[in-house]
């Protein structure tokens, strides 16, 4: 035991140890300077979270540094040990590296920052961190009921899936908006013109800004894309369905409140429609049908 102690003294095993444990206090003492030298200016909740998390970058990076210089001091021949160890690092860490990859795609690309709405895969929510190895997604559902609400669990994906899965950024592109759609059935008897004009009203009032707030994104996304002229503007479809008369509303709006504006339309459209009598919701019924009740002549039947 004494002669694998003098060995390691003879290394300077001892020394280097003592220098690696200044080496974390100083890390300790950065990451706290950092901190309160980034706080110094002007920031809000999600700036401050980001230049904490900048803070964090940066003194890792200084002790990962610090630590190399420590411990490879020995060596005559840093590029052969470098090569040597990267080359076993790439067969024994395959995972971990593609994600540091993947994490420094995301740092250099932009595909999506924190705090935008997203859709990796199968999973949608809003950005609230992104790690080394693993970015978090504040989860919405995409469907049913729960559409683009927060369902309250936290998603985990590692940084490779930005080399593999489908990416959708709602909050970050050509422009910010996404289309949003309400469909209502009225009866065929029903005055469709006048549902229409009123239907028209109530997206034209929740719409209004989106769609003049997407005019201006779309100007400046010409710059980068080759951006397609659309119209902008709300608009109702008119569809005869088995019901009868289907009317689809389609306007812009928030990504990440489409769900509750869907709910103000409805609101709106209930009391509306419920005002006028010559105006009937549609839904699945039975009805018989006679010539006689009609007005028109009964058909004949059988041979001549």
């Amino acid at each position: 035991m004494i002669k694998i102690l003098e060995n390691l003294k003879s290394l300077g095993f001892y020394d280097r140890l003592f220098d690696s444990v200044l080496a974390i206090v100083f890390f300790v003492f950065l990451h706290w300077a950092l901190v309160k030298i980034f706080l110094r200016f002007p920031h809000d909740k999600q700036k401050e979270f980001l230049w904490r998390k900048a803070a964090t970058y940066c003194s890792v990076f200084v002790l990962i540094l610090l630590l190399a210089l420590v411990w490879l001091r020995g060596f005559h021949s840093l590029s052969t040990y470098f090569g040597l160890l990267s080359a076993g690092l790439a067969v024994a860490l395959k995972d971990p590296l593609a994600n540091f990859a993947g994490w420094l795609f995301i740092l250099v690309r932009k595909p999506f920052e924190t705090g935008d709405r997203v859709q990796i895969g199968n999973y949608a929510g809003d950005v609230v961190d992104i790690d080394i190895f693993q970015f978090a997604l504040m989860e919405s559902g995409t469907s049913g009921t729960s559409k683009d609400m927060r369902t309250g669990r936290l998603v985990k994906i590692s940084n490779s899936a930005v080399f593999t899965e489908p990416q959708v950024n709602f909050t970050k592109g050509w422009f910010e908006y996404v289309w949003n759609t309400v469909e209502v059935s009225i009866t065929f008897e029903s005055n469709w013109k006048k549902a229409i004009n009123i239907f028209e009203e109530i997206i034209i009032a929740v719409g209004e800004n989106a769609s003049r707030r997407a005019k201006e994104t779309m100007d400046k996304a010409s710059e980068k894309y080759m951006v397609i002229d659309m119209p902008l503007e709300p608009r109702v479809l008119t569809e005869v369905n088995d019901k009868g008369v289907l009317l689809t509303a389609v306007y812009l709006c928030d990504p990440r409140t489409r769900r509750t504006s869907s709910s103000k339309v409805w609101e709106q459209l209930l009391d509306r429609f419920s005002a006028e009598n010559d105006i009937s919701f549609a839904y699945p019924t039975q009805r018989g049908f006679s010539n006689i009740t009609e007005g028109k002549s009964a058909g004949k039947t059988g041979a001549a």
